[in-house]
């Protein structure tokens, strides 16, 4: 019996991955949260071999909630289930410890089957994504850390929709984030990286092979 802890910040995303995981054989949702510190209580609280994840959480995001489940309970297989399709979510959630990214459009079978490979100990990254986890391995091969270390995995993200060519409006929205919010970690990007203006760290940004990418 494998069961399951699905962490995601919408009810009826919760609701609807419940009603379908309690009707596959040899599956069991053992406990659901709507925030990354409940989902850490209910990995822990109950014997749980799978927690599904979104990135997109309240009080800690997925990031934390992963690095805090393989802290607490390490024998927990991670997958992420998001709508986040760039390199910098993919890599940072790898390097949290997820064994496991499929995008949230994916089909029911293949998050059953996902799932299952994950519980198994077997890595999984749906079909859209799985050729940039070759690249990204390819790249670790030569480049022992992320370009810009001294960011937050939530300033990774923003600093490469900002040099994706996002407005702060579009990367609020994209990211869940209130614009005030999005602004803050501009600046602290900003002064992270040693420049003053947007311009600036979009070039640097470039520099480093950030933001390249089209999805």
């Amino acid at each position: 019996m494998v069961n399951v802890v699905i962490a995601d910040g919408h009810l009826d995303a919760r609701r609807h991955l419940s009603s379908l995981l309690d009707g596959v054989p040899g599956m069991r949702v053992a406990g659901t949260a709507g925030t990354g510190r409940e989902a850490v209580r209910e990995v822990v609280s109950h014997r749980t071999d799978v927690l599904v994840v979104d990135l997109q959480l309240r009080e800690h995001d997925g990031f934390t909630t992963i690095r805090e489940v393989r802290r607490t309970a390490p024998g927990v297989a991670v997958l992420v289930r998001t709508e986040l399709a760039d390199t910098q979510s993919l890599l940072s959630a790898v390097r949290a410890g997820a064994l496991g990214y499929l995008l949230d459009d994916a089909d029911e079978n293949c998050l059953i089957r996902a799932i299952g490979s994950v519980a198994d100990g077997c890595a999984i990254f749906c079909p859209r994504i799985a050729s940039r986890f070759t690249h990204l391995l390819v790249d670790a091969t030569t480049a022992h850390q992320a370009p810009f270390p001294e960011l937050t995995d939530r300033e990774s993200q923003v600093l490469e929709l900002l040099a994706s060519g996002m407005s702060n409006p579009a990367i609020a929205r994209t990211l869940r984030l209130a614009a005030k919010t999005v602004g803050n970690h501009n600046s602290a990007i900003f002064t992270k990286l040693g420049v003053t203006t947007r311009a600036e760290a979009i070039r640097k940004a470039t520099q480093a092979g950030i933001g390249r990418t089209t999805y």
